[in-house]
């Protein structure tokens, strides 16, 4: 895509999605009403998680891993001296880790994205300082996001384990998917797109996601807009790398999260998930995140669990 073109989807976009200009963003389609229809998707009272576990090595797509200390008596140095020690003993964890990386599960808020010097809704991006966000913050979610998830599964539509990095999914191919996998998305619906991401990177290995990973097309962001979608979630991170836009970097962040005030859940995975779907021939469910209280924080780690 052009400059121009972009710009033009992007208001498109926009002005599309101008229910969705308030604090909450997309998720204002997320009436009481949708979630206790949501409730009804729950057939065998099965929980399965979208996340994948939290990544504690250096990788090529993880340069920073996450850091978990165990702390305790004398733990680092001999901990079998706690087979022997006397009373009571507490044993903790201590974890950091990078929110927005390229490998572990998390949720991006909508604070996450300045575009042309502001936030989604036109909130100024001098509400976020080096202390914390002070608009559209983390914070909103606070209390969950619970909805009815609808998964589209492309790499089941076009017959391969995985879409090769590079390669990017079009609206067209997320309506073919509704009508293979007898599904449809509605309006306040969590929508999750697989590409296949954990499974390649379990088979062949981490590599640099950066620069070269399965997402969506721009344009296939004018499906969303159309379901008004509450939210969405990918097994990568919903773009493509190298981008498909004339100099913008992650466009389907830009245009997701800055014109249309979608939260968007990144790096999940479906591997867990997807047998049960085709055993069960259904591919919607009740969805429960519940990302952590990050008072002023532009993301969460965050562990999704799909309920059949």
């Amino acid at each position: 895509m052009s400059v121009e073109e972009f710009a033009a989807l992007h208001e498109e976009l926009a002005g599309r999605t101008a229910w969705a200009a308030g604090p909450r963003g997309a998720l204002a389609a997320l009436t009481p009403d949708k979630v206790v229809a949501a409730a009804r998707e729950v057939r065998l009272g099965r929980g399965v998680s979208l996340a994948a576990p939290v990544e504690f090595t250096v990788a090529p797509d993880d340069p920073e891993p996450a850091r978990h200390t165990m702390l305790g008596p004398d733990i680092e140095d001999t901990p079998a001296v706690l087979d022997s020690a006397e009373g009571l003993h507490f044993v903790t964890d201590r974890l950091a880790m990078n929110v927005h990386g390229d490998a572990n599960s998390h949720l991006d808020a909508l604070t996450h994205i300045i575009w042309n010097g502001t936030l989604h809704g036109g909130v100024r991006a001098s509400t976020v300082t080096s202390e914390a966000a002070t608009a559209l913050s983390v914070e909103i979610v606070r209390d969950g996001i619970t909805g009815r998830g609808v998964l589209l599964d492309i790499p089941r539509l076009r017959g391969v384990p995985w879409i090769e990095p590079g390669d990017h999914v079009t609206g067209d191919e997320l309506r073919a998917a509704e009508e293979s996998q007898q599904v449809r998305v509605t309006e306040g619906d969590l929508l999750f797109v697989r590409v296949g991401h954990r499974r390649r990177r379990a088979e062949l290995g981490a590599w640099d996601t950066a620069r070269s990973h399965a997402g969506l097309h721009p344009t296939a962001l004018e499906f969303l807009a159309e379901r008004r979608v509450a939210l969405l979630g990918c097994d990568s991170n919903s773009d493509t790398a190298p981008s498909l836009a004339e100099g913008v970097g992650w466009p389907v962040h830009v245009l997701a999260i800055h014109a249309m005030g979608l939260h968007l859940l990144d790096y999940l995975q479906f591997e867990d998930l997807v047998p049960l779907c085709e055993e069960q021939r259904r591919w919607s469910f009740l969805c429960v995140v519940a990302p952590l209280r990050l008072p002023g924080g532009t993301g969460s780690p965050v562990n999704p669990v799909a309920v059949l």
